[in-house]
């Protein structure tokens, strides 16, 4: 919404500064987007007369014009081809930057002659895209008057967003109207004229939906004269982005900014009988004023002649009975749009106009007379002509209401300390009909408020008016001594997720829960159910049904921009179904490249499927899972390689996570270079604490040394490592603190060492002594139970 400083005070009486005015309207809750001024950046343009025009004496297309400014007579090279002499124009010295080029003059020699400066076109100086000619000044504006001053641009120009909620503040009366009760001047009384008409109209109006148009106003204009509007609208008009058309239409758009009252003007010679607000007929077209045809369908609110229709009610105006210079006869519209079916048509259709934009959020139902009546008093002022009898149908919709503001609701709900004798001036300066009662306020609603709907609505007028920032912090009584705690488990475990792999190492990704259907399908999606109904691009049709597809896209463009070493996470939703319970919440990172080595032979090696494995347990063991008693097997999904990954599971139907290298088949598919390794979390999964709101258990260290102690044991190749880990950790669960491998030796020369089929697996075990030191007799008594349990789970034997 925007408007000029200069407009504002035609209904504003103040003194105070645009950046007062822009204080105040960003305290009443209007957000000020910008504040325009000209007059700063048009300050080196001046009125200059042009003394001669004549020909070049090089150049057929050139002139050369002896210019008189305001520091005296200048010869000026022009290629415009209205410079003439005697005209007035803006002159631009040298030294100057001309800000639609972007370059900064300097005195020159064209074609021979001497040039000190130029005279400008509007798009030089970023007025309009007009570059035909140069700035032709009409009228007698004494040379070296500021060029702002002369083209009307010396007037600030504020925009002003404006939120759905507040449908009277798309006019310039309604804005002026809350500044008013902010302090910032008075506002002026509107004087709404009223004219009897000199005749009947000989066109009539009816209503065939009144769902869609409860009221329609109508007036007749003959003998009227139209053509350009006078210099004073156009200029705001202007400002505003508007294009000037017509003294008619300007003198509509005039009245929809200045009172967010919509018009429209029918040329009543090429209107066809009556005029009737009807539903569109089925594949009825209309050629809209845009130049755009509509085909219309049932439902839509059309204003139709006896013929067809005329215009899209409440939005846009047809081609066919628009208005010309050469229209005579006028009708006027001043009518009521219902805002949902303004919206739902103007949305089908795909047409966005300003009186679609007003009536969708709701005009003022008591408005649409005075909006006639103001019109009516400027066709007549600036077209002649004589007006007929105002023709109706229709009632204004019923929008009383009134609402009791307690005395001390302003206190306990807006945090506000005010007297009651403020809180009624404030409504009152708002538009608010106040009766003080004993319990308060009794307060009747405007009819242009139609977003207020109760004592808590009233509260915040108050509050805006008087300022927010005027609130005290007050911080809010504590039910218990221990917060409680607001977030749910799911949510807990999300964000110790993204801080346990953000710490690893990894960047976090954000990526689309929608991807193509050929890369779904390759990682067990692409069913019937995980398709979109309406997708937003034929590269984004189907629910993921893992976070490791969309992730290993993202890897895919990070190396195609040159980035050979990816570490990448992502959480959020997976989607196995269309049921509630189908949506699963997934914690996933995938590597590339190189890492540091896990031993002390140092160096960097490339990722493998360890890595992602020691990923997601960290983000399990961090969530909560209980990671001792995980199983590992050798099964993934089949985007994972067959013989580099594996589950971690509890129990055969509850697998945790998966890991491992991602199948070659995978990336060749989707054209990414390997190998990725990558891991994929369900936290859903994840046994709920049996106690509600438990925290970690409380850290327990031993005051005394730790001691390691090695083994080796000579195993059949096919037993797992996890099964000497487990028997080796079960000798002694209170002392045993860890148990890692730390070497593997097989293939052929384990084979010629230790017999065909054999492997040896070293492990490294962690005693932790918390009584007392441990002797050498205590540590021999427990490598002989390690020994025996690993000997009795897997058959093998003590490497000699």
């Amino acid at each position: 919404m925007k408007f000029t400083l200069g407009w504002l005070k035609d209904y504003l009486e103040t003194d105070a500064s645009v950046e007062e005015i822009v204080d105040a309207l960003i305290g009443c809750g209007l957000e000020v987007e910008s504040v325009t001024d000209m007059t700063g950046a048009l300050a080196p343009f001046t009125v200059a007369y042009v003394l001669e025009a004549r020909q070049h004496p090089n150049a057929d297309r050139l002139r050369v014009c002896d210019v008189e400014t305001a520091e005296g007579v200048v010869q000026v090279v022009c290629g415009a081809p209205n410079a003439r002499t005697g005209m007035r124009g803006v002159f631009a010295p040298s030294g100057t930057h001309i800000p639609g080029t972007g370059i900064d003059l300097k005195k020159a020699e064209i074609r021979g002659v001497e040039s000190n400066g130029m005279l400008c076109s509007e798009r030089e100086l970023l007025i309009s895209e007009d570059h035909e000619g140069i700035i032709d000044l009409e009228g007698d504006i004494p040379v070296g008057t500021p060029a702002a001053t002369a083209l009307g641009l010396d007037d600030p120009v504020i925009d002003v967003a404006i939120t759905p909620n507040r449908p009277d503040a798309l006019g310039i009366y309604g804005i002026a109207r809350d500044l008013a009760a902010k302090g910032i001047g008075t506002l002026k009384l509107l004087d709404v004229p009223e004219y009897e008409g000199r005749f009947a109209s000989p066109i009539g109006v009816g209503i065939d939906v009144p769902e869609s148009c409860p009221l329609f106003l109508g007036r007749y204009f003959r003998g009227v004269k139209n053509g350009p509007s006078p210099a004073w609208l156009q200029q705001r008009l202007r400002a505003i982005g508007l294009r000037p058309i017509s003294t008619l239409v300007d003198i509509t758009n005039y009245i929809t900014f200045a009172y967010a009252r919509p018009l429209h003007v029918f040329d009543a010679d090429k209107v066809a009988g009556n005029i009737t607000v009807r539903s569109a007929r089925d594949g009825e077209a209309l050629l809209a004023l845009d130049g755009r045809t509509y085909t219309l369908q049932p439902g839509m609110a059309v204003v139709a002649d006896d013929r067809e229709a005329e215009s899209l009610g409440g939005i846009i105006g047809g081609e066919h009975s628009g208005c010309t210079e050469e229209t005579v006869n006028v009708f006027l519209e001043a009518a009521l749009f219902d805002p949902v079916r303004t919206a739902l048509t103007g949305r089908l259709l795909g047409v966005q106009s300003d009186a679609r934009y007003r009536f969708e959020r709701g005009v003022d139902p008591l408005f649409v007379r005075d909006g006639i009546e103001l019109a009516t008093a400027m066709i007549l002022e600036l077209c002649g002509g004589e007006a007929s009898e105002i023709v109706s149908a229709g009632e204004p919709p019923d929008t009383a209401r009134s609402f009791t503001l307690r005395k001390d609701r302003v206190r306990t709900l807006g945090g506000l300390d005010m007297d009651l004798a403020e809180q009624k001036r404030i409504l009152h300066a708002l538009g608010f009909a106040v009766t003080e009662t004993g319990d308060g306020l009794d307060c009747a609603v405007p009819s242009w408020r139609p977003d207020v709907h109760g004592e808590a609505d009233l509260v915040e007028e108050v509050c805006r008016i008087a300022g927010l920032d005027n609130v005290p912090f007050t911080a809010m009584p504590r039910a218990h001594a221990v917060a409680r705690p607001v977030l749910t488990t799911g949510q807990r475990r999300v964000r110790t997720a993204r801080r346990v792999l953000a710490a690893r190492g990894l960047n976090e990704a954000v990526t689309w829960s929608f991807l193509p259907a050929r890369d779904a399908e390759l990682f067990g999606g692409g069913q019937a159910e995980l398709k979109l109904a309406n997708p937003i691009s034929s590269e984004l049709t189907d629910m993921r049904p893992s976070i490791l597809a969309t992730l290993a896209a993202a890897v895919g463009r990070n190396m195609a921009r040159g980035f050979d070493e990816v570490r990448l996470f992502e959480i959020g939703p997976a989607y196995a179904g269309d049921r509630p319970g189908d949506e699963t919440v997934r914690a996933a990172g995938m590597r590339r490249g190189m890492t540091v080595a896990r031993h002390w032979d140092g160096g960097r090696r490339p990722v493998d499927a360890f890595d992602a494995k020691a990923d997601a347990l960290a983000v399990l063991e961090a969530c909560g899972a209980p990671v001792d008693n995980l199983q590992i097997v050798a099964e993934a999904p089949s985007w994972f390689h067959p013989g580099r990954s594996g589950t971690l599971r509890l129990g055969p139907k509850n697998p945790l996570a998966w890991f491992g290298e991602i199948h070659p088949r995978i990336l060749d598919a989707l054209d990414v270079k390997g190998p990725l390794v990558a891991f994929e979390a369900n936290l859903g999964a994840i046994p709920e604490p049996r106690t509600k709101g438990a925290t970690r258990a409380a850290l327990d260290l031993s005051d005394l040394m730790p001691l390691t102690r090695d083994f080796a044991f000579v195993v059949d190749a096919a037993v797992e490592a996890d099964k000497v880990i487990r028997a080796a950790r079960g000798a002694d669960k209170q002392l045993i603190a860890d148990v890692s491998v730390f070497d593997l030796f097989e293939g052929a020369d384990a084979d010629a060492a230790f017999g065909a089929g054999k492997k040896s697996l070293a492990i490294a075990v962690t005693l932790q002594p918390r009584e007392r030191t441990l002797t050498e007799e205590d540590i021999e008594a427990v490598s002989r139970r390690i020994v025996a349990q690993v000997e009795k789970a897997t058959g093998g034997t003590l490497r000699g």
